[in-house]
């Protein structure tokens, strides 16, 4: 508004209508074009990945709200039932367990590493400071997952010989074998680790072939039951059960 036709509202006006109309006009000018959105438009790229922190949040509901333990239970379930009923009709069956996410829980050390898997480092869980994987693992604390160590133990009553296959080193061999012996699993045929030094570009690659030697040694692999899927890949079992895990991922 410039200043010759604002004298002639001061004149006009009086000074309360006038700080109100000089209100009402700058209102007017900072107002949005019609049409445009109240709030503001977004741009941005659909096609990113999803949000790291909101994929953590999802997982910690996804377990703290007994939805984990309910999937766990339902897999678990269906592999009892397909036991119960085939496990009969084979001469030499056999049940194909993974250990970790699938015999014993992490969630203590998953939630202290903040979802990461830190390999090396101290491991102090008391402190609640990060964790180094290996150095838990020593440590042998992992609690059953209890579904699974009930499918165990029935296949153990049905006369189903039961293997373990875990992508841990053979390092870890007597803390392993103590840990499952303390969460309930201390009737099984052999404990096979990934030997000290070896890489394999998937768990898969080291997993297949042992379950090949099991059935080459004669038994029937009637099920194989993991929470990854390169702990399934490569066949070499009648039927594969997969435990839900979101909260790390192995390839």
């Amino acid at each position: 508004m410039d200043r010759d036709v604002w004298a002639r509202v001061r004149v006009a006006v009086n000074p309360l209508v006038a700080v109100a109309l000089l209100a009402v006009l700058a209102l007017g000018a900072a107002a949005p074009p019609a049409g445009a959105a109240a709030a503001g438009e977004l741009v941005t790229i659909a096609s990113q990945p999803a949000n790291v922190g909101d994929a953590k949040l999802a997982a910690l509901a996804y377990q703290d709200s007994g939805a984990y333990e309910r999937d766990l239970a339902l897999v678990a379930t269906a592999a009892g039932q397909w036991l119960a009923a085939r496990a009969p009709a084979v001469a030499r069956p056999a049940l194909v367990l993974d250990v970790d996410e699938t015999a014993l829980s992490n969630w203590e050390v998953i939630v202290l590493d903040d979802f990461g898997r830190p390999v090396p480092g101290p491991c102090m869980p008391e402190s609640r400071a990060p964790c180094g994987w290996a150095a838990w693992d020593q440590l042998g604390r992992d609690p059953a997952i209890a579904p699974t160590l009930q499918v165990f133990r029935d296949a153990r009553a049905l006369g189903v010989t039961v293997f373990f296959i875990t992508g841990r080193p053979e390092s870890q061999r007597d803390a392993t074998e103590r840990n499952l012996a303390t969460a309930g699993y201390d009737d099984y045929a052999a404990l096979y680790m990934v030997p000290d030094g070896a890489q394999f570009a998937s768990a898969a690659d080291f997993k297949a072939p042992i379950r090949a030697e099991i059935e080459h040694a004669g038994y029937t692999i009637v099920a194989n039951m993991g929470d990854q899927p390169s702990d399934l890949d490569g066949g070499h079992a009648e039927k594969h059960f997969l435990l839900p895990n979101p909260f790390y991922r192995v390839p």
